[in-house]
């Protein structure tokens, strides 16, 4: 197993590459399922997760085409087997992603219960329930999800308790291939749900209400989609989590290749911190803060403030000169990080799913654990205002959604070493 080891310094300068975005290639990835074409995918992110994904299509009959780190050809009409086995999908509960699609395509299919971060519930009872009402048939059996529709999808009006990302996106697909008009009632609104949307409209399906809470999709009967070639949209939780870099070591720091129109709920509380945001094309610049300013945040969905940057806020706040508070909404098991950043010196407490941060922590250098993806980067945030070096372990967490994350920091001068333990 591997760690990493982080140098605490304030001496940042340059600028940062956003990669692409983890959460919008794996949903793009399972919808190849309904390509009758071969499909040329660009910016993927050269992380575990997407690794996983391409895994699964090529052990469901897929010919994947590596054509650099970054880009692959996909084809998936000699697709024949509708298994997604337990030793892929455990580790990556986006795996569930592939069910729509296959569901709807070949009108069965066996989908392992997914594993992932352990960051709280997140159950499949409403893909399953939507599902159900588009007429399948599914029953879980040994720790998977055996669905069947013998005579496909049929499009049905689907009203969702809660708003559910990978919920909608897995109908969203569904009713792609299904009879008739599916309405989806409280979809999510999330940047990558409407990357999906938009490449599902360019390959030829009827959609209505792209990136609103109401989606209309006339399907196709199964007919396969021809699907236009297409680049990944730029990781939107990466950029936020780049510009945490710049603001928890107070120096200018500048990222690329990013779209702020996707980060306008961070970029408003960083505002709020006492940064300042600049703005140029598809630059981000973050400039120091005179003096930095604790922030009260509640995590929402899209377009409100993401889960995905809490972990990141909480180690900001605890350098802020008064007070901060985050009220966490959406996951009830995502305080994890927590005891790992009061042990560097924070001082943290938690009363249900609010955290109280108390301001002007002095950080120690300590070993720490990564307890799922976002914790990981609230360490490395909190390393590097520590007076030494820290090793954080279980890094694995780290390299499912960060590319090339020591390169990336080496570049700005943080001292960033992975080590065997």
């Amino acid at each position: 197993m591997e760690y990493l080891k982080i140098k605490g310094t304030t001496d940042l300068q340059g600028s940062v590459e956003i990669s692409g975005a983890k959460n919008a290639a794996l949903p793009l990835l399972a919808s190849s399922i309904l390509a009758s074409n071969t499909v040329k995918i660009g910016n993927l992110p050269d992380v575990a997760d997407i690794n996983t994904m391409v895994k699964l299509l090529k052990n469901l009959g897929s010919e994947v085409e590596v054509l650099d780190c970054n880009t692959i050809k996909i084809n998936t009409q000699k697709l024949q087997e509708t298994k997604a086995i337990y030793d892929i999908v455990k580790t990556m509960r986006a795996s569930i992603l592939v069910l729509g699609p296959l569901l709807a395509r070949f009108g069965h299919c066996e989908v392992s219960l997914p594993g992932g971060c352990a960051i709280g519930q997140r159950p499949v009872d409403l893909h399953l329930k939507a599902l159900e009402q588009m007429g399948a048939k599914i029953v879980i059996k040994k720790g998977y999800i055996i669905a069947q529709a013998k005579d496909g999808l049929k499009g049905a009006t689907i009203v969702f308790d809660k708003v559910s990302v990978t919920g909608t996106e897995n109908i969203i697909m569904a009713a792609a291939l299904a009879k008739g008009t599916t309405t989806i009632i409280n979809a999510a609104k999330e940047p990558e749900i409407v990357q999906l949307c938009e490449v599902l409209a360019k390959a030829g399906l009827q959609i209505e209400g792209i990136g609103s809470a109401k989606l209309e999709i006339i399907g196709r009967a199964r007919s396969l989609l021809n699907f236009c070639d297409f680049d990944i949209i730029p990781d939107r939780i990466e950029a936020g989590t780049y510009l945490c870099v710049g603001a928890i070591t107070n120096k200018k720091l500048k990222i690329t290749k990013a779209n702020a129109s996707h980060l306008r709920a961070v970029l408003a509380k960083f505002e709020e911190m006492g940064y300042k945001i600049l703005e140029d094309e598809d630059c981000i610049s973050i400039l120091p803060a005179k003096k930095i300013k604790g922030v009260h945040i509640v995590t929402q969905e899209y377009p409100g403030f993401p889960t995905d940057m809490q972990a990141q806020f909480m180690a900001l706040a605890t350098q802020a000169s008064t007070p901060s508070i985050i009220d966490e909404r959406l996951f009830e098991n995502r305080f994890m990080h927590v005891s790992e950043l009061n042990r560097m010196g924070a001082d943290i407490s938690l009363n249900g799913s609010v955290a109280s941060i108390a301001p002007g922590a002095k950080l120690n250098p300590a070993d720490v654990m990564a307890t799922d993806l976002r914790a990981s980067s609230a360490l490395i945030l909190a390393a590097l205002v520590a007076k030494g070096d820290t090793n954080i372990h279980r890094i694995y967490h780290l390299d499912r959604g960060y590319e090339k994350i020591e390169q990336k920091l080496s570049q700005i001068g943080v001292s960033a070493k992975r080590f065997n333990e």
